[in-house]
């Protein structure tokens, strides 16, 4: 069994080979876009007749141009799908059309990973251009806060007791398991309150800190987000940053999207620019996950 016509809304980030082996799940020849549709009506001419897309976290496929879509049958998210009210794909419009939406997970958790912790030493030791404090410091006997015990909230918390850190942390449900292997739950504003460095770990654009949030947090502290889209209130953010000059916040790049700018100006803001979990090693699992989907739907 093949699809009729597969086709790349935008740039995917998919391997060459693996690009290969879905050319032979398509009777026809399949289409290829390498640059973002600029609005829905662009997205509905690329779509055109094709029962199969893939697409990218950047590109939004509302229900307007699902309902607009009466071939498709399958949608591949080449990109992570934890929570569907937080998805690019409107799922619940899909599922109403018997469209099947498959999107993949674990996939860039290890790159992500070496990046949080690459950045906090070399903020902790000044290997960089800005250090945390006076004197150099080690992870070692500092508190760590995590916001969100999904895979990567998990990874981070035992890398960073690896490192002799006190671990804490917040979720909208209690993990008996790991309060089991010793990280303690505290409430929201206690972890903000009492951990040296916060790192958020939740569904795209999921907004968790607030004007009230940001007051409670423990000053001359570190806030990491490698999420995509903002975890907290932009105004909110700029406000905390700006009064406390001795905290510091870590970004991932492409996440913060639109805002790189504006957060960029701030010498207490460190953003990368390439995305870090989207190693090489990662592509390749992406990409893998993403055939194995369509090979399971057919």
């Amino acid at each position: 069994m093949t699809f009729q016509k597969i086709t790349f809304i935008d740039s995917c980030g998919l391997t060459n080979p693996v690009v290969e082996q879905i050319t032979n799940l398509s009777k026809e020849p399949i289409v290829i876009y390498n640059d973002d549709p600029a609005n829905d009506d662009e997205i509905l001419k690329r779509i055109g007749d094709s029962d199969c897309i893939l697409v990218s976290w950047r590109t939004k496929v509302n229900a307007e141009v699902i309902q607009a879509s009466p071939n498709l049958k399958y949608i591949g998210m080449c990109c992570s799908l934890y929570d569907e009210k937080a998805a690019n794909v409107d799922i619940l419009q899909a599922r109403k059309q018997g469209i099947v939406v498959k999107g993949v997970r674990d996939y860039g958790d290890d790159g992500t990973l070496e990046f949080i912790f690459a950045e906090l030493i070399f903020l902790m030791k000044g290997l960089g251009s800005r250090r945390w404090q006076a004197e150099n410091r080690e992870l070692r006997g500092k508190t760590m806060g995590i916001i969100g015990m999904g895979t990567l909230g998990k990874m981070v918390a035992r890398t960073a007791r690896y490192f002799g850190m006190e671990v804490f942390y917040f979720n909208r449900s209690r993990k008996p398991d790991l309060e089991a292997e010793g990280f303690g739950f505290l409430p929201l504003n206690e972890l903000l309150a009492t951990c040296d460095v916060i790192s958020t770990h939740l569904p795209k654009n999921s907004n968790v800190m607030g004007e009230v949030e940001f007051r409670h947090k423990k000053p001359n502290s570190i806030l990491v987000n490698t999420s995509i889209g903002l975890t907290f209130d932009k105004a909110a953010f700029l406000n905390w940053i700006e009064n406390d000059p001795t905290s510091f916040a870590i970004f991932d790049g492409p996440g913060v999207g639109e805002h790189f700018d504006e957060f960029s100006k701030f010498p207490n803001v460190i953003i990368s620019k390439p995305s870090s979990g989207f190693t090489l090693e990662a592509q390749s699992r992406l990409s893998e996950k993403v055939l194995a989907n369509m090979r399971n739907f057919l």
